[in-house]
């Protein structure tokens, strides 16, 4: 049985999609357990449980980017039908996309930026490589 995080190979291949998925779920994208941010949207500099370096992120304004473009493709197309198919008023039209828009955008936010810091360290970008 193991009882600890494995000894670090850094020739060993890094799997994308578990570090995309561990990187989604705000987990830390080596062990899959401890957190990955430590507030909304500030990385923690270390897994506190396998202590893997995570402050070499350099997420900058990808998940944002992303957010904008996934809400947009989202809620326009939505918009566009719910106007066509039921003519709400534009108040309550207004109301019903603009918090639709506001939540989903919270929702993603910190979660393409989790992805995003674990394809950096999936493909050893930015100094998560540990040079020798």
């Amino acid at each position: 049985m193991h009882d600890g995080p494995a000894p670090r190979d850094d020739s060993q291949e890094r799997p994308m999609g578990q570090a995309l998925l561990r990187g989604w779920r705000c987990k830390c994208p080596n062990c899959g357990s401890g957190p990955l941010l430590k507030s909304y949207l500030k990385v923690n500099d270390t897994c506190s449980v396998c202590r893997e370096e995570l402050y070499h992120h350099r997420a900058d304004d990808g998940p944002a980017y992303l957010t904008i473009l996934v809400v947009g493709h989202l809620m326009a197309p939505l918009l566009l039908l719910v106007f066509e198919t039921w003519r709400p008023e534009p108040m309550t039209l207004f109301t019903i996309f603009a918090v639709g828009c506001a939540a989903l955008s919270l929702y993603l936010l910190p979660r393409f930026k989790g992805a995003i810091v674990a394809y950096q360290w999936a493909k050893r970008l930015n100094g998560f490589g540990h040079p020798a």
